[in-house]
């Protein structure tokens, strides 16, 4: 059986956030890049593949969702992803002043996103370039070889978030099985799951639901 990624209860998200915080020498982009996961359940690749433009208007303004476009997305169907986590909007705009003051990726306008470059990657390695990206073979469900893009260095530097809070059974994935499981438990269909996962059908996202009642009840005891 494949061993999935664990479910995070608000406690144990808490306390990564706040090792996260106190640990990591880039806090601002570390928790922001938590919470894409854990707040619109976007995979690792397509984090990696988002674009200044996606989440900013031309004005600078915050969008109030991400249409994730087709090109960078596992099985090239786009989808919306919504801004809405109070949380997740503030870790944005720290992340956004947090660049600026870098000078990463920046331009001579300050006028339009907020002087960043449209096309730039939203993500930004500790150098302001963009994470690899690796180009990757697999066979679908029709036995056909496909060929896909993985972005293995954050890949695997989440998972180094998580070891260093302690959280050894957690890995990349986790985030996007806590946003399903989340949803679940506050009475979403699974159609809605479906949807906000960008999968093609039902029997893809019944593996992200393979959470006991008693963890389901937990998640929402006490508000993340």
């Amino acid at each position: 059986m494949t061993k999935r990624a664990a479910v995070l209860l608000p406690s144990q998200l808490r306390h990564l956030l706040r090792v996260t915080e106190t640990t990591s020498r880039h806090p601002e982009r570390d928790v922001l890049i938590l919470w894409l996961g854990f707040s619109c359940g976007l995979r690792v690749t397509e984090t990696a593949r988002l674009t200044v433009a996606d989440v900013l208007l031309p004005s600078g303004r915050l969008k109030a969702e991400i249409s994730l476009r087709a090109e960078i997305t596992k099985g090239c169907r786009q989808r919306l992803a919504c801004l809405a986590h109070p949380k997740l909007v503030a870790a944005l705009e720290r992340y956004i002043e947090w660049r600026k003051a870098k000078r990463f990726a920046c331009t001579f306008n300050d006028r339009q996103y907020r002087g960043l470059n449209p096309a730039s990657r939203l993500i930004l390695t500790w150098k302001g370039g963009p994470y690899a990206l690796d180009l990757k073979r697999t066979t679908n469900t029709a036995g056909e070889p496909v060929e896909y893009w993985a972005a293995d260095s954050l890949q695997a530097y989440i998972k180094g978030l998580y070891r260093a809070a302690g959280l050894h059974l957690a890995s990349s994935h986790s985030g996007r099985r806590t946003f399903a499981s989340r949803l679940l438990a506050v009475g979403e269909s699974l159609e809605t799951v479906q949807a906000l996962l960008g999968h093609a059908d039902l029997d893809h996202v019944m593996p992200y639901l393979e959470v006991n009642e008693d963890t389901l009840r937990e998640m929402f005891e006490v508000v993340v």
